[in-house]
This record gives C-alpha cells, sequence and structure tokens, in this order.
C-alpha cells in the first residue's frame, strides 16, 4: 500500500466489530493503533462519510459500526480510503522519439489498474467479520 490508510482503517473497524455496538473513543482506538488520536478521528470521519460507521461526539461519545460487519468487505473500506494508485504514479515526461519512452505510461497506467482489480477482486471476498474473527 502506498499509504497507512488502509490498515489504520481496518485496525479502527476491526476493534469496533470486537465491541459488538459499544460506543469506542478516539482515544481509546489511539492506543489500540499506538498513534495520535486526531489522526484516528480523521479516519473515523471519512469512515462516516463512506457510511461505515456512526459516531457520537462529546464527552460520552464515540464510534460504532453504522452496520454489521458481515456486511463490510475489505473492498469497502480499501475504496474508502484510496488516494492513490497501488504502486503510485509516474509521471515523468519520457522521450517521446524513443519506442519506450513515448508509450509507458500508458502500458504502466495498464498495467497498474489489473494489478489493482485483482486487489480488489481479492478484498470482495472478505468480509470485516471474517477478518475479526482472526483475533478471538
Amino acid at each position: 500500500m502506498n499509504n497507512g490508510r488502509f490498515p489504520i482503517s481496518l485496525h479502527i473497524l476491526t476493534l469496533l466489530a470486537r465491541a459488538e455496538g459499544e460506543l469506542l473513543s478516539s482515544d481509546l482506538i489511539a492506543g489500540s493503533i499506538n498513534c495520535n488520536p486526531v489522526l484516528v478521528r480523521k479516519e473515523i470521519s471519512n469512515l462516516r462519510n463512506h457510511g461505515l460507521i456512526e459516531s457520537k461526539e462529546g464527552k460520552n461519545g464515540g464510534a460504532t459500526l453504522a452496520k454489521p460487519a458481515e456486511t463490510i468487505l475489505l473492498a469497502d473500506i480499501y475504496n474508502a480510503v484510496k488516494q492513490s494508485s497501488l504502486l503510485g504514479n509516474s509521471r515523468n515526461l519520457p522521450n517521446p522519439d524513443c519506442a519506450v519512452g513515448k508509450q509507458i505510461n500508458l502500458h504502466l497506467d495498464n498495467l497498474y489498474a489489473e494489478v489493482e482489480d485483482a486487489l480488489i477482486g481479492k478484498l470482495q471476498h472478505i468480509s470485516l467479520a471474517d477478518f475479526s474473527r482472526q483475533f478471538e
């Protein structure tokens, strides 16, 4: 992964799945991830915007899953946090007179799309509940 958002979001959602409806605070979640609670709140906000989390602000607030863990696919999480291509982006300007240079970016884009499709295809078959059961 080209950034840490997927593992952080999956960590958050796994904690919430295991909490079985109990509201978890961003401080508690941040303690598990060992990161700043501000980062957790940012990811919770994003996951809420994608319909994966419900949250309540305030002293007795926290976050919980917006729907059953069985219905949340890892592909849903990946798509919620994806910022750029899995393998990155190469936007250099190669020599247009070179047989490779004039076509490399097109072929890289096609390769990256195929790899990402394969990843999403795999993640479509794993629910958050499936992933969470590894921690029992």
